[in-house]
This record gives structure tokens, sequence and C-alpha cells, in this order.
């Protein structure tokens, strides 16, 4: 489904984000991208979104090439990746059910979704996406009456109502507290199960990888020292990937940064 060819990402000044990636993640597949801060994680998901463009090489989806694709055929590839941001982008001051509606923003005019002209069938769609992550009962409440756990969960539903075949959620539970962690990445994992999204998750977390994930990614100064099963994960695995050893306490201070 997702295929990143020799991907390079180079900064203004210089700054290398990514070097040389070649990855390939196939339709379904739980996937967890793991690394310390400034390893090129959310650089190489909003890659494949295309909310930064690579410097170097290709990335295609479902066989088209988000990286060449514009205009209408962007748009159109765009709609089938949803994206999911640690601090949860919501329109604060508007319901959680108009919220949930943004996800239906890539297949209408921009004319009738700044009036919030949206069919009888997307309302349906986004009821039905806020009962499948169990906040169905806030559709009506304002976002910034919610708790983050809330919030993340209604970002959930907006991927979900835009039908995206592939869900990229970047630090996702960064901000959140363990009990709330735990409903939030149960969601995902559920969710990728049920309807086979495919599912890249960036996590700091060790335990969290090991206990979601189906195959750990691991970057390290934007290049992948490890792709492999969680299986293969072991403590010796990590500490390549962060360069020494890792305790716990190390990975909350590093993901509090």
């Amino acid at each position: 489904m997702i295929e990143i060819n020799n991907v390079s990402k180079t900064y203004p000044g210089g700054t290398k984000g990514l070097n040389g990636i070649n990855l390939s993640v196939a339709k379904g597949e739980f996937v967890v991208i793991v690394g310390l801060s400034g390893a090129g994680k959310s650089t190489l998901l909003r890659s494949i979104n295309r909310l930064h463009d690579i410097t170097e090489g290709d990335i295609v989806i479902s066989g088209s090439s988000i990286t060449k694709a514009t205009g209408h055929q962007l748009r159109k590839i765009r709609r089938d990746i949803g994206m999911i941001f640690q601090s949860f982008n919501l329109v604060k001051r508007t319901t959680v059910l108009r919220n949930v509606l943004a996800g239906r923003v890539g297949y209408h005019s921009t004319l009738r979704t700044i009036l919030g002209q949206f069919p009888k069938e997307d309302i349906e769609l986004a009821f039905q996406a806020l009962d499948r992550v169990n906040i169905v009962e806030k559709a009506y409440t304002r976002a910034d009456q919610l708790s983050g756990g809330q919030q993340q969960r209604v970002a959930i539903a907006r991927v979900l109502a835009q039908e995206a075949k592939i869900i990229l959620a970047d630090e996702p539970v960064a901000s959140l507290d363990p009990l709330t962690t735990k409903q939030v990445m149960d969601d995902l994992k559920r969710i990728n199960q049920e309807l086979g999204i495919t599912t890249i998750v960036n996590l700091h977390f060790i335990d969290l990888a090991r206990q979601y994930a189906t195959r750990i990614i691991g970057l390290r100064a934007g290049e992948v020292v490890f792709d492999g099963p969680v299986e293969q994960a072991t403590d010796d695995v990590f500490a390549e990937i962060y360069g020494r050893p890792i305790q716990q306490d190390e990975l909350l201070e590093e993901a509090a940064v």
C-alpha cells in the first residue's frame, strides 16, 4: 500500500531530516516507528501525506506517486490518508460533530464546506464514527470542553469519517495520562483489526510499541536502523535504535521535549 523509495529530506540550511529511506508497508499492517526526538519520525510521517515535500526519492500510495501528484490527483490521494496529531488539531470553538465532519472536506467543494452544507449521508457517517470510539454523546459539545483523551478520540473519529485507508498517528498519546493512553491505543488497534486500515504510529514509549505493534521500525539520525516484527525488537535492538541502553524514565523525559 505504501512504497517509500530512496527518500531523503534536507531542510534549508542543510540539516538532513531523512537519509535514503526505503520501506514498504502492506495493507492492514499496524506499524510503530520509534526513535529519539530528531530521529526523523515526524518528518517521515508528514512526508507520506506530503505535509512535507521530500528532497529526493519517491513515495507511492496504492500505486500512485504522491510525490509527483498535483491538483485533483493529490487531493484524491490525500483523501485516503488520515492524520492524527499529538495536539489533536481540532477547531476548539465548534462542536465535536463539526470537527468530525471536517473529515469530509476532501469530498466536497470549498464553498460547500465553508458553509457547512454536508449531506445527510455525511452526518450519519460522522455519528457512526463517533459511536465507534464511544463518544457519540458528546456530538454537540464544544471541543474545548473535552478532556485531552476525548479530543484525541474525536480526531480518530474524524479520520474514520474521512473513510481513510491509511492512518498516520504522530505521537498521538504523548500528552495523555496512562489510562487515557491505553484507551486511545486500544481504539487505534481495534480500528486497525476490525476495518483493516493500515496504521503507522510514532511512539516514544517502548512498552507501548511492544504491546501494540505488529512491526517496529527504528529510526536514528534520519536512517532506518531496525525494521522487523515486534518479537525481534529486543532490548539490544532498542539500545541500537537509541544509541545506548534505554530506561523507561528516559523515554518519558524524551517524550516531554
